[in-house]
Order: C-alpha cells, then structure tokens, then sequence
C-alpha cells in the first residue's frame, strides 16, 4: 500500500488539521488485496492506509451507483461496511454516512421496495432535536458564530444613527445570534434604536422560544422591541405577513436559507437527472478537475407568491425580497458545488466538502462526545443523505458557490455592500479565543468574506446593499 502524504488522523483518538486522506487521493494509485467479506485484511490496515482505502472504495460504489451496476455496488458497500464506524476517525465517520446515502440511492430503483422501507422508518422527529443538533454545530463549530458577529457588525454599521431598525430573519430558530447586537445597540451614543424583528421559521414552537428569550433581553436592557413571528417555509412566503412599514430601516439576513429555494418543484426534473446519472465516466475523471474549488408542514401559509414550477422562483423570491428596499441583506452560504445534475459531480464535491467538516471535528472534539455524534448524524449525516439520495423537489440541500449567488443577487437589484474592516475584525478576535489554527477567515475581492478550513472556504458571508436606494 502506497504511503500517506501528510498527517493522518491516529487511532488513539488524536487528529492533525491536515489529516483528510483525500489531500492526497487524486495522486495515489491504490492497489487493494482481493476484497472478500470475511478476509482479514481489513485489520491490517494502518489509519492512513484504512483512510485512503475508504476513499477509493466510496468512489467506486458510486460509480457503480450512478451507472445502475447495483450488483458491483453491493460488493463495495459490503467492504466500506468492514472498514466505516460512526464513532471512529474522521474519515471512517464520513464513510459510514456516505454509504448510507449511497445505499438509499440504489434502492430508489426499486420504487416499492425504497418506499416500504422509507415509510417503515418514517418517524416523525421532535423539532427540538433538530434545533439541538443546530445548536451543537453553533457550540462545536465556529462557522455560524463568525457569520453571526459579522453579521451583527455589519448591521450595526449600516444602522448608525437610525431611530427605527426592522430585521427579517429568514431561519428565526435561535435567538442566541441576536443577543449580542441587543448589547451593541444598547451601547449607542444616542441610546438603541426602536428595534423590531421579523422571524420566519415552518415550526411556531421555536418562534416563540426565539420571541420569549428576546423580549427577556430587550426588556432587561430597556430597548423598544417588537418580534413578529412568521410562521412559513421559506418557498411558501407571504411578503405581506414581514409588515415592512414606511420609514423603518430593514436589515434581511439569510442563513444558509436560500439554497433550498433552488428546488425544483416538477418532480420531472428529477427524473431528467436520475437518467442523466446512468450516463458517468470513471473514477480518473473525477480528478481531472480542482476539488477544492418533505412534506409541507400544516403551519405554513396555504399560499405563496413565490411557489411555483418555474425553475426561476429564486430569482422571483430574491426580486421581491429587492423591492422591500432593505438598506442592508446578509447572505451566509455553504461554499461548494452540490447542484450538478449528476450524482457523481454531486459525490465527489459533497465527499471532498464533509471531509473538511469531519476532520475540523476531528482535530477539536473527542470523538467520544454525544454532541458531536448527534451533529454528525442529525445535521451533517442529512445533508450528506440529501444530497446524494435524493433528486427533484426532495432534494433540498442545492448549495451553490458565491460567484453564482453573486450573480443572481445582482439580477434581482442588489449590489456588493463591502464588508468593514471591524467585522473582519470582530471574526479574526472570535478566532483567537477558539484556540484552534485550522480555522482561518478571508477576505475576498469585493468585500466578502471566507470561512475557511486550513485553505479551503467552507462557507461565505457576504452583504448586499438595493441598488434603487442609490
């Protein structure tokens, strides 16, 4: 077996920032013993050898995946299954995930069988699970944290001197991003603003959490506050239910929110897809290019200006989020690719793009910790599933790099709002109370910035101003 370039993740539970085998992948030719279930070859394998033979064995069942070869699929699943463990080192982790969404994806040929299973599972979570396992990749994570204080500078910046502030929040599911822009306000030379916020949120339990524990706070440092709970998807939003008023100054903010907007709602489309998979290459093709570059739920509004068949409805709902003339929209996106239309394009991006995730896991959790199995498997381990099993208007998590969402912004009458050198610092002091150097944030050209894993950007922040306020 070929040797490991670079630092791996150590069975003894300790883990280096450069431990993802895939850095090293693309130029490695593996040579497997001959795969049989019950061979013991599996437990000679050191870490980094056990890490770059899952990479090369989950290419390859997605190969035979996308192609229909569901037989060859199976006998690679079978050897993922010796080697992938939810609860062992960064890659045997991202494994065990993957395989389950792979294997979800070769049962989809079998529409009875796939649907039999899915509805012997379908078990209705509590929300609060899924708002427990968000919250553990806010405690875990420095990502969402950074985008928030960036964000709440940001604001504060845009709102100076401003007597009443309106904030839409998109995904009002947690008031934590908020308490700390109270405090900023609360600070002002010429005292807080009369501040008003709008959350949208499909679950009205957590509007009211976000509503109490924020009134508690303005009430407690003496701001006007007013929260407006919305209780929708964001595809079936009613732009009348913000109650944007005359003379407010608006700040929208979209957390990793618009992506599930790309969706398409003609389940065609996704049957256009699931064809085109059939039509893949080999697994050499993958590495000739850059790597590093449910139902509706009963609360929501009955109608939408912005539902529709129309591939478009993003650029509709972002017009008409332009027209509300906010003086400030802050967009926090996932930085990666996994819209193609193929599966395989969609693994390949997806594999490279949760390797990082897992392996900054890896270097600043114990792998023993129960919050970080449940963000891996609540939050992370569906997106992964998402992504890979799914097509059509199920298929939600369409995230898309910012060039592209630069490009739509712009069409739909907004302009880049250059982020300030005080919220690039506010991230960069954030940074240095995690006590990690993996982490890092960039600034690019036109003002965003990049949350980054060692040198790859995992997510953008970015602010747009309406072009017809100039």
């Amino acid at each position: 077996m070929a040797p490991m370039m670079g630092n791996v993740a150590q069975d003894d539970g300790s883990s280096s920032v450069t431990s993802s085998p895939l850095k090293s992948f693309s130029l490695m030719s593996l040579s497997l013993p001959a795969l049989l279930p019950c061979s013991p070859w599996h437990r000679e394998l050191k870490s980094d050898e056990r890490g770059l033979c899952l990479v090369h064995l989950l290419f390859n069942c997605a190969n035979h995946v996308a192609a229909g070869s569901l037989d060859r699929a199976n006998a690679f699943l079978e050897q993922i299954a010796l080697l992938a463990a939810p609860d062992g080192d960064a890659m045997q982790r991202i494994a065990s995930h993957f395989t389950e969404a792979l294997a979800r994806r070769a049962i989809r040929l079998w529409p009875g069988l796939y649907h039999a299973l899915d509805s012997a599972r379908a078990v209705v979570l509590p929300v609060t699970e899924g708002a427990v396992a968000r919250r553990h990749f806010l405690d875990l994570c420095p990502f969402l944290r950074l985008s928030y204080v960036v964000a709440n500078q940001a604001i504060m910046d845009a709102m100076e001197g401003e007597k009443v502030v309106h904030i839409v929040d998109l995904n009002a599911s947690d008031p934590t991003p908020w308490l700390s822009l109270f405090q900023g306000l609360r600070a002002r030379p010429e005292g807080p603003p009369h501040l008003k916020i709008t959350g949208v949120h499909e679950h009205r339990e957590l509007l009211n959490h976000t509503a109490i524990r924020l009134s508690e706070e303005a009430e407690r440092l003496d701001i006007p506050f007013q929260f407006n709970p919305v209780v929708s998807r964001l595809d079936n939003l009613d732009i009348e239910s913000l109650r944007i008023k005359t003379g407010e100054a608006l700040a929208i903010t979209a957390v990793l929110q618009l992506h599930t907007l790309l969706a398409a709602n003609d389940t065609a489309d996704g049957r256009k897809a699931a064809q085109r998979t059939t039509q893949q290459s080999t697994l050499g093709d993958f590495f000739d290019k850059d790597h590093n570059g449910h139902s509706p739920n009963s609360n929501s509004a009955p109608s939408s200006p912005f539902a529709s068949t129309s591939p478009e409805r993003i650029d509709s709902f972002l017009s008409a989020l332009s027209r509300l003339s906010p003086k400030l929209m802050l967009v926090t996106e996932q930085e990666s690719n996994h819209n193609s239309t193929t599966l395989t394009e969609r693994f390949a991006e997806a594999l490279f793009y949760y390797a990082a995730l897992f392996d900054c896991l890896d270097s600043t959790v114990p792998r023993q910790s129960i919050e970080r199995l449940r963000l891996e498997k609540m939050l992370l381990g569906e997106e992964i599933k998402n992504i890979i099993a799914c097509e059509g208007w199920e298929r939600k998590e369409r995230h898309e790099k910012l060039d592209r969402w630069a490009r739509r912004l712009d069409a739909a009458g907004f302009a880049a709002a250059p982020l300030g050198y005080y919220s690039l610092l506010q991230a960069q002091r954030l940074l240095q109370g995690f006590g990690c150097n993996g982490y890092k944030v960039r600034e690019e050209a036109g003002g965003c910035l990049m949350l980054c894993w060692q040198d790859r950007p995992l997510f953008s922040v970015s602010a747009w101003r309406c072009k017809r306020r100039d």
